[in-house]
Parts: C-alpha cells; sequence; structure tokens
C-alpha cells in the first residue's frame, strides 16, 4: 500500500530521561510549547529563565551568565518609558522599580545555575539566524523592548560563527557538568515577518550550524521537530489561525515522538499514572455526591501512592481539588 505522506524517523536516544533526571530547556515559544507537556508530567524542569529567547547568540549569552552564575547589577539594566529593562532577557521581567527587576531576573538566574549543575540534560531551540544588534554598544539582543528601530541594525549570522559560540560555550558548560547531554532543536515556527525566503535561508543557516556541533562535540544530539512539522505533517489543518504556530495537535504529535525518543519504559508508564490524575482531577462533577467522593477518595490514594515512588511530584492543585 503506498504512503501519502513523508515518514520522518527519530532517532531512538541511547541516553534515556527518568523523573529522577532534572532538565533545563532554552529557546524560542516552541520550547515553551514542548516542557508545557514536561511540566503537566511533573518532571523536573526549569525553563526559559530569561523569557524566550529565539536567536543562538543571546541564547549563548544566556547559558554563559547561567554557567557563571554571575548576579545581574543595576548598571547592567536600561531605563526607557519608565521601565528598567534588560537586553538579555524578556519583557516579563521589566518593572518601574529597579530592585524588584533585579530580584525577579537574579531568582530565576540562581534558580536556573542551581539547576544546570546538576542537569542530567539540556535542550535548546534555535528559532531564527536573524538578529538586531545595538547599534552602540555592537551587541546582539534577546528583546528590543520597543525601543526606535534606529537603535538597531539588522543583521543575519552564519553558521561558522554560530558554531564558534556555541562550540565556546559547551566547553565552558563541561567545567562545572561534565556529564551534561545536550539537545538542540530548530523551531518549526516559521518567522514570516523576515519574509518567505528570508525565514528559509535562516533556518537553513541553523541547521548547518547544529549539524556541525552535533557532529564535532560528544554528547550532543538533534531532534527533528522541525523536520516532523515541515516534512511530515506538512498541512495547514496542524498550524494556528496565524498560520505560523503549529497548534496544539501538532505538538502533540511532536511531543509522542519525543517521548518515544527519549523515555525510559518506566518513565511512560508512570506518564500514563500522572495523566490519569491530571485529567480526573481536571473534572468538574456537577453534584459532589456520595459517589464523587468515592471517586476523589480513590485519587487521593492514588497521589499518595504514586507519592511514596516520587516525593518530588507536586500535586498541591490535584489533591486541593479532590479534598474539595
Amino acid at each position: 500500500m503506498e504512503t501519502f505522506r513523508t515518514i520522518v524517523n527519530c532517532s531512538v536516544s541511547s541516553e534515556k530521561i527518568g523523573y529522577e533526571t532534572p532538565i533545563l530547556m532554552l529557546g524560542s515559544c516552541f520550547t515553551e510549547s514542548l516542557s508545557a507537556r514536561m511540566k503537566q508530567f511533573k518532571f523536573n524542569v526549569v525553563v526559559n529563565p530569561f523569557g524566550i529567547v529565539y536567536h543562538p547568540v543571546p541564547a549563548a549569552v544566556q547559558l554563559d551568565r547561567i554557567i557563571t552564575g554571575k548576579i545581574y547589577k543595576a548598571k547592567e539594566l536600561q531605563k526607557y518609558n519608565d521601565l528598567w529593562i534588560s537586553f538579555d532577557h524578556h519583557g516579563r521581567f521589566t518593572h518601574p522599580d529597579v530592585s524588584i527587576c533585579l530580584k525577579q531576573i537574579n531568582d530565576e538566574l540562581q534558580k536556573a545555575h542551581e539547576q544546570l549543575t546538576r542537569s542530567d540534560w539540556l535542550f535548546i531551540t534555535f528559532g531564527t539566524a536573524w538578529a538586531y544588534r545595538l547599534r552602540n554598544k555592537r551587541r546582539i539582543v534577546a528583546n528590543c523592548h520597543k525601543y526606535p528601530a534606529q537603535y538597531f541594525e539588522r543583521i543575519r549570522l552564519d553558521d561558522d560563527r554560530i558554531y564558534a559560540i556555541w562550540s565556546r560555550v559547551i566547553t565552558r558548560l563541561w567545567r562545572i557538568n561534565p556529564a551534561i547531554k545536550i539537545v538542540f532543536t530548530i523551531s518549526p515556527i516559521r518567522h514570516l515577518n523576515e519574509g518567505a525566503h528570508e525565514n528559509q535561508l535562516s533556518k537553513s543557516i541553523l541547521l548547518l550550524a547544529v549539524d556541525r556541533l552535533v557532529h564535532q562535540l560528544e554528547n550532543t544530539g538533534y531532534f527533528p521537530a522541525y523536520e516532523l512539522v515541515l516534512d511530515d505533517l506538512r498541512d495547514y489543518r496542524f498550524y494556528a489561525e496565524d498560520m505560523k504556530h503549529p497548534n496544539d495537535l501538532a505538538v502533540s504529535y511532536i511531543w509522542q515522538h519525543f517521548c518515544e525518543s527519549y523515555m525510559t519504559d518506566c518513565t511512560l508508564k508512570t506518564m500514563k499514572t500522572v495523566e490519569d490524575i491530571v485529567k480526573a482531577a481536571a473534572h468538574k462533577p456537577i453534584h459532589k455526591s456520595l459517589e464523587y467522593r468515592k471517586f476523589a477518595d480513590n485519587y487521593l490514594k492514588k497521589i499518595f501512592n504514586l507519592k511514596q515512588q516520587y516525593p518530588q511530584f507536586d500535586f498541591s492543585k490535584e489533591i486541593e481539588r479532590f479534598e474539595s
């Protein structure tokens, strides 16, 4: 029988993720979509401690700062439109009070540093090779924070520079965590504001840079999220209304392949139990009858039994729902 689709084969990793495994994830909003599934299934994951980042260079700057754990000082911030901002950070860290802005930034940095030193896995998603560089400081920013356009120049980095920057930062990472495994992905989100052709050039540069990193550095790998959407799914019904972002169905498909590639059999079995509990807690009965009370008690017992094995699991929301 003919196959009417392109099948993208995802290699099965020899190293696997377990629930005891600390994980750090950095990158574009696709990282946020994937990490949301990780959190839903109660994995020990820290995600984008600087906020969403699309370009490899500011992502490398962020990772380097996480490696050192060096706290931010007020002199590293800028004030614009009565808000304190950092060009290394997403807009969610901006605040009119500089001390609060710094506290938010440094609390997340400290948490990420502690996670990175003990993490078994680092997942990084590159979004675009196009970047914005501050003219007066000659540095590529993670976020423009709605500064006037004349403050920046738009540039496109080549794969040689991306490879050089990331090979250096990975070498530094190995000094504090020599056993960490690093997996790169390219975001399937299309950056059409740059133009369709420019988006294709950008993704090609990222693919070339990642391919060099994976082939020349140990303990690195590639997960084909980009190919799963662009080559396998390959249909607008798998996109959100903006026709740029993969929709929930597409993310679920990628998540399925991700689990098959990286999760242990024991982890997959536990995930099914966690999913059952989370779905049951989301159920809202019309009447809290004796039958529903028995239903809730049964799931409270399941949570208790699971936490005996995995005490780090946070089921506080689910427990509150069942106890109410």
